[in-house]
């Protein structure tokens, strides 16, 4: 008996110490993403004719990197809104333009990847393009960064529209000389849009939907742009060109943060 003991001992040191290590080798249980709400769609199953350029997942954007949450180059939105871009697409058509989307549905992780940024004083590496003339210590109080954005609740869009037939628009290569976003159409980043005065995500007044400073065919297009988008229920930004909401928004009071990507919608 005496000799047993310290045997069933030692067995049950080796059995406590192999669960200790199985515990430590095997991976931490992954918390699921969540899902969108079914109100949510993908834009291209509702209008496949609108272009989607989503910034956000490349490096071409004022923070210069891609963004968090941003799983696939798609456009999620509510579906009214969705289906209202969808008549206002039809309407452009007929005149021999496309809508062209930037941005729609945000996760609340990549508006705070975008306040860490602006914390961030000193990464300034894509100034020369997107802020010239603003100092990113006010980005905040000049209202170009937030703590909350009104895309995340799944109905506001950054859009622009394009002649027929679309150009290609040239890839973004991390590192080439930057222009200012405000700059003359032919001296700023080529864009396959038609010319708005400005680039898109530009922080300057210039941007501001209705600056007297932009006119003539400048002027024509944001107008092009405001009053399609206008029939179908969506209210403009007045401190950007390319920013609309939908009204009357399904969620005005919810910030979403499921990643965009089709997994995100349900298994639809």
């Amino acid at each position: 008996m005496t000799a047993f003991v310290p045997a069933l001992r030692n067995l049950t040191v080796s059995a406590v110490a192999l669960l200790a290590v199985a515990a430590a080798s095997s991976p931490a249980q992954a918390k699921p993403e969540p899902k969108a709400p079914e109100e949510f769609v993908a834009l291209r199953d509702v209008d496949p004719t609108i272009i989607q350029e989503m910034r956000y997942t490349t490096p071409h954007n004022f923070v210069g990197e891609p963004i968090d949450g941003y799983k696939k180059p798609m456009c999620i939105l509510t579906e009214p809104a969705a289906k209202a871009l969808y008549k206002a697409q039809r309407s452009l058509l007929r005149k021999g333009y496309s809508l062209k989307v930037y941005d729609c549905y945000r996760p609340q992780r990549a508006v705070d990847h975008f306040v860490r940024w602006a914390e961030d004083l000193g990464d300034e590496r894509m100034k020369k393009e997107f802020y010239p003339h603003v100092d990113k210590s006010r980005l905040f109080a000049d209202g170009y960064i937030a703590e909350k954005s009104g895309h995340s609740r799944g109905s506001t869009l950054d859009l622009t529209i394009v002649r027929l037939p679309a150009l290609p628009t040239r890839p973004y290569i991390p590192g080439e000389p930057l222009k200012p976003c405000f700059g003359p159409r032919g001296e700023r980043f080529p864009d396959n849009s038609v010319d708005m005065g400005t680039g898109f995500d530009c922080f300057d007044t210039l941007s501001h939907t209705d600056d007297p400073r932009i006119k003539g065919t400048q002027r024509a297009h944001r107008n092009l742009l405001r009053n399609a988008l206008a029939k179908q229920g969506f209210v403009n930004l007045p401190e950007e060109w390319w920013h609309y909401t939908y009204k009357p928004e399904p969620f005005p009071g919810t910030y979403f943060d499921f990643p965009v990507a089709r997994r995100s919608l349900q298994g639809r």
